[in-house]
């Protein structure tokens, strides 16, 4: 209310000084030059008001946005990492021993057993879901939006605690292992990739000093990122805009890809990862993808089943139940579905093929 205020206190100052200075310049008593004085003398005093309450407007959106990040600041966070007492600890070994080891795939067995969860303790989002991801093994989620796909992400890396049910990697529950320790085995590849102001090195090690410039390369070059990089006028040390606005959706998702596979993850998590990116840019990242999932178990979401036909098991999810489990093959001829699903997406570009003779 402040700055409309001295706005039409301004304006009715000018007004008044129009009317009744314009009747002494009729009668003579006044100039027209002193008239224009006055108004452009009351228009100089009103601009620093205008300007105080202008800022003064400022202050106070301030200072509600201030509430607002106090309160949250102030919440007491609900997920938290376990009190381990001393000689109870349970952890799993790290990565660089999981690497020196030579017997097998790495490990990353992942069990959901009988999870249910619901956001407001009401409306279940999931019911009763349970599989089982062998280490090394690539599994692809499929189901209708709403179905529970991000959220069985959001339960793995523990955003959530399930409301019933258990979670387990490598025989450990999420819920007894320390939260920078869980969610170090993981890199999770988004739609939409957040990119911070800096060179396309730092976005792509995170902070992370231990991997060296030599990594960078070698994750960009492995995905395909290098092509591109390479052609920027500094090549890995290229400034970043803040979230990546001077690359392209593409280029960002590439970018994304060489950041999980330089942390060397034991698990990977793919979430809608190539339906923002044109054909070309998509059949690279599937190329990169046979890389990236190489002895490390998968996880990915996907509403394009193009993308998952090739994994080792596919979950289908409908209302939040698991409904379907199996093979790309042995799900088209269960006929249920998936079987649905791939008709939706499939029937109208084979009804355009040309029947040959």
């Amino acid at each position: 209310m402040f700055y409309p205020a001295i706005e039409i206190i301004g304006a009715l100052a000018s007004a008044l000084i129009i009317w009744f200075g314009g009747g002494w310049t009729l009668q003579g008593t006044l100039t027209v030059g002193s008239l224009v004085a006055f108004l452009l003398y009351s228009q100089r005093f009103f601009r620093p008001i205008s300007d105080m309450s202008e800022k003064f407007n400022v202050l106070q959106a301030a200072m509600a946005s201030s509430e607002r990040i106090f309160k949250l600041l102030d919440t007491p966070a609900s997920i938290v990492s376990p009190a381990v007492s001393a000689g109870a600890s349970k952890t799993l070994p790290s990565s660089g021993e999981l690497r020196t080891t030579s017997r097998g795939p790495r490990q990353g067995h992942i069990v959901f057993d009988h999870v249910w969860f619901a956001y407001n303790d009401q409306d279940f989002v999931l019911r009763d879901v349970s599989f089982d991801v062998r280490p090394g093994e690539r599994v692809g989620i499929v189901g209708a939006t709403g179905a529970g796909k991000s959220t069985i992400i959001n339960l793995l890396l523990r955003f959530y605690d399930v409301s019933r049910g258990r979670i387990s990697i490598d025989g450990v529950d999420v819920r007894e292992m320390p939260l920078p320790e869980l969610r170090r085995l993981f890199s999770l590849v988004l739609q939409d990739v957040h990119l911070f102001t800096g060179t396309i090195a730092d976005n792509i090690r995170l902070g992370d000093s231990a991997i060296t410039d030599e990594q960078v390369e070698t994750a960009a070059a492995a995905v395909h990122a290098d092509s591109f990089i390479r052609q920027l006028k500094d090549g890995y040390r290229s400034h970043v805009a803040e979230r990546g606005a001077t690359l392209s959706v593409g280029q960002k998702q590439l970018l994304s890809f060489a950041r999980a596979l330089a942390f060397d993850p034991r698990i990977l998590v793919l979430d809608e990862a190539t339906s923002s990116v044109d054909t070309a840019t998509e059949l690279l990242i599937r190329d990169a993808l046979h890389v990236l999932m190489a002895g490390r178990t998968t996880i990915a979401i996907a509403h394009r089943l193009s993308t998952i036909q090739d994994m080792d098991k596919i979950l289908v999810l409908h209302k939040g139940e698991l409904r379907e489990a199996g093979s790309h093959q042995e799900l088209l001829a269960a006929r249920g579905i998936y079987f649905k699903l791939y008709q939706l997406q499939y029937k109208e570009q084979e009804r355009s093929e040309p029947v040959t003779p």
